[in-house]
């Protein structure tokens, strides 16, 4: 049986195309996909994404989660120097694949907090605890399965979010991107991150699981529109963001994944995969595509062909905003911004331009 969240009952009365989303029963839309895509990109939308885990990391001394993340992680956690702030980052393997992307955010000295995806959940917490126990005994990874969490997104989300969480506005306003906040709620205490998955600005609020109907409902009430995972999709593409296990996983160099800038190699820092990394230097690159001819979706797994070789679509998908089909393809180093390339689309060579994702972010169409 698939895995439920906190709202899972809240889906189901809205009447939400319900889907199994890596062992977790997940609504796909609530009646019209392309509409919530738009809700999101003209006003405000939010997502339940209490199937991610949030794992909080406890330590001192020795075994402090700062000086473990240094070393866990690819990208350097010592650039959080203030409370609240986050750092996305990859989780790699010895051998320089990656087993997750994930955010890790700075609570205090003795507390980091990481919000690790879905499917790779478990494994993400065995892998940590296999590390934890030869570098730091003494650090506690904790899964906090008593939290849920939904994602509020879109150009009037923020002042959608303090209408329906009183209060929450003072603590708010001035929270900058990729830095997060604890406050005081009806609901009890949420942490409050500006941070999101769709090109958009907005909040991404952990709640504790016994309040999030509440939560939901009263967002519902300040106009939010409840958004599926088919928009989630089609938002995210546009705005050039990777899905773990297409546009990278644990077979792919983060280097071939469009994730280099993630990647900390700077003041010879040591951490998990850094050798294979610098043995094995990339050959491949991920890069966007937007289909030129007609007659044709780009879609995960076409072939595309090039003067340097053949690659491979990894994400794709009809764009709403941009009324055109567009793609994240993995093509061999080399291709350039602006190169024509050909698709197998169903047998037919189809001509795509070579781009530089986000194809969209804040609304406007970038390419």
């Amino acid at each position: 049986m698939p895995k439920t969240t906190p709202l899972n009952a809240v889906h189901r009365a809205a009447g939400a195309r319900m889907v199994d989303f890596g062992g977790w029963d997940m609504p796909l839309h609530y009646g019209s996909q392309i509409d919530e895509h738009h809700a999101v990109r003209s006003d405000a939308g939010m997502f339940d994404v209490s199937h991610m885990r949030v794992v909080d990391l406890q330590g001192s001394g020795a075994d402090s989660p700062r000086a473990f993340l240094r070393y866990a992680l690819a990208n350097n956690v010592d650039k959080l120097k203030t409370p609240g702030k986050a750092l996305y980052s990859c989780l790699l393997r010895d051998d320089g694949f990656v087993l997750d992307d994930l955010i890790v955010y700075f609570l205090r000295e003795n507390c980091f907090r990481l919000v690790v995806n879905a499917a790779t959940a478990e494994n993400d917490v065995a892998w940590l605890s296999r590390l934890a126990a030869r570098r730091a005994p003494g650090l506690s990874i904790i899964p906090r399965d008593d939290l849920a969490m939904i994602a509020v997104q879109g150009p009037h989300a923020r002042e959608k979010v303090w209408r329906a969480v009183v209060g929450s506005e003072p603590a708010t306003r001035d929270l900058a991107p990729f830095n997060a906040v604890s406050l005081a709620s009806p609901w009890g205490e949420l942490f409050v991150a500006r941070t999101g998955y769709t090109g958009e600005d907005g909040f991404e609020i952990v709640v504790p699981a016994a309040y999030a109907e509440a939560l939901w409902q009263a967002l519902r009430a300040a106009g939010v529109a409840a958004c599926g995972l088919g928009a989630r999709d089609t938002l995210r593409l546009e705005a050039g963001m990777n899905l773990y296990g297409q546009d990278m996983n644990d077979a792919v160099s983060p280097l071939e994944s469009g994730l280099g800038w993630t990647i900390d190699l700077a003041g010879g820092r040591d951490f998990v995969g850094r050798p294979a990394l610098l043995e094995h230097p990339a050959t491949r690159q991920l890069v966007g595509l937007l289909l030129q001819d007609a007659g044709g979706v780009l879609r995960a797994h076409q072939i595309v062909h090039t003067e340097r070789g053949d690659g491979e679509i990894t994400s794709g998908t009809f764009a709403p905003t941009m009324k055109a089909s567009i793609a994240l393809a993995r093509l061999p180093i080399g291709i350039a911004e602006g190169e024509i390339v050909d698709v197998d689309v169903r047998g037919r060579a189809l001509k795509a331009r070579v781009v530089k994702p986000p194809f969209v972010r804040h609304g406007k169409v970038l390419v």
